[in-house]
């Protein structure tokens, strides 16, 4: 009769276990993993939402950038980390993506090793030049490539990241032959862009809007399907010149695969919150971002429509990392 009692009780417990632990959740600093350097895009994305999650859940939430390997490092310690509630990840469409074609060997699965929560902002690159390269428009950039084959350079903030692969699909639908020089981050590119040392970039609009508005680079097209509100003047790449084209990314907050769904269905609701902030959707707005917010169901949906896209772009386009 005891060991049934003592049965139960066990039963009892590991049943309400999650949910005690859940109400309790947060009650310690929370840490997200930004997988690029300060002063990019998703860094700049990641630093709003910690602030608002901070007040949302009563716990301070960090900011902890693990660049490297086109965000591939950050978001391995993420997978790897305990599934808790406490280490998150601000991913990326490309990480998640892009990264399974590009990449041989992955040290983590974008949809087994991780529990999605929402994606939160999405952005248009937008294709600046350094203002030395004799090129107007998209279609003087084409001739100048194919008039000089492998010389014009493009910076991206590393392999597989939506920055590179916007320039991997203009180089296949343009027959274009560019050189690719990748950075560890948005921030270190666009410093060397804005030196000279490269020729041009197909940047997140948020790290090169001040530039573009201080006339140190040039501005030519952004790469998704519709125009920009901070650059309404500018075209589309396929407006330009470039039929089809079509080039943006999301970033979106997911935690390692096996974290208690009621601790991501209080992330999820935290971060739907933060989408809807004023202050938040005013702020990131004014920097080039669309905010929106999304279901997990959504957001892993998204996650597996991202790596049939852009597997056939990739393979399409040969490009490769060892």
């Amino acid at each position: 009769m005891k060991l049934l009692h003592s049965l139960m009780v066990a039963i009892a417990f590991a049943v309400l276990a999650p949910s005690a632990y859940a109400q309790s959740y947060p009650n310690k600093p929370i840490r997200l993993v930004c997988p690029f350097p300060p002063g990019g895009a998703v860094d700049i994305a990641s630093r709003a939402v910690a602030h608002e999650l901070t007040q949302l859940l009563g716990q301070p939430v960090t900011v902890d950038n693990r660049p490297g390997a086109g965000g591939n490092i950050g978001a391995d310690i993420v997978a790897k980390s305990p599934a808790d509630g406490y280490t998150l990840l601000m991913t990326t469409s490309g990480i998640m993506g892009i990264n399974p074609a590009l990449y041989s060997k992955m040290l983590f699965d974008s949809v087994k090793d991780f529990a999605p929560v929402s994606m939160l902002v999405s952005l248009n690159n937008v294709l600046v030049l350094h203002p030395s390269v004799p090129a107007k428009s998209v279609k003087e950039v084409i001739a100048l490539a194919k008039a000089q084959p492998g010389k014009l350079t493009y910076a991206s903030s590393g392999n597989g990241t939506s920055i590179h692969l916007s320039g991997e699909l203009f180089k296949t639908m343009t027959g274009v032959d560019m050189l690719h020089i990748p950075y560890k981050g948005s921030a270190p590119a666009v410093t060397d862009l804005l030196g000279g040392q490269v020729n041009m970039m197909f940047d997140n609009i948020p790290s090169s809007l001040p530039h573009i508005k201080a006339g140190k680079l040039r501005a030519l097209a952004v790469t998704g399907a519709k125009r920009s509100q901070l650059l309404p003047d500018l075209p589309t790449i396929a407006e330009a010149g470039v039929p089809g084209y079509d080039s943006y990314v999301w970033f979106g907050v997911v935690a390692p695969a096996g974290t208690p769904p009621e601790i991501v269905a209080k992330l999820n609701a935290a971060l739907v919150k933060t989408a809807a902030t004023p202050a938040f959707h005013d702020r990131l707005t004014a920097q080039g971002y669309d905010v929106f917010s999304s279901t997990p169901e959504q957001m892993a949906a998204s996650i597996r429509g991202e790596i049939a896209k852009w597997g056939k772009i990739v393979k399409a386009s040969g490009a490769k990392v060892d």
